[in-house]
């Protein structure tokens, strides 16, 4: 009995071994090293993705907790410079001297 034990257990390990070998060179061949790729650029994205729907819900649940007044939809509200596109520094100072 004991001597079968350890057979199934030997063959049993021996079959993981080969499995787990068998995934770690097919993951090592061009087509794995471009699908892990792919799969890290899709986890980025989805990443930030998410963390961006995080702060814009939690920027409009402290503008309601605070009473700041928000731009009407498509208006860019004064948290929002960094969106909006700067004039030249040239341009300026042309519309002082009109």
């Amino acid at each position: 009995m004991s001597r079968s034990l350890w057979f199934v257990a030997g063959a049993g390990a021996g079959i993981y071994a080969a499995v787990r070998a068998r995934r770690v060179a097919e993951s090592l061949t061009p087509d794995g090293m471009r699908d892990r790729a792919k799969g890290l650029a899709l986890g980025a994205r989805l990443l930030t993705e998410e963390f961006v729907a995080g702060s814009r819900e939690r920027e409009a649940e402290l503008r309601r907790q605070w009473g700041l007044v928000t731009a009407p939809e498509g208006l860019p509200t004064p948290l929002d410079h960094h969106r909006i596109p700067a004039q030249p520094v040239r341009a300026l100072h042309e519309k002082k001297d009109s």
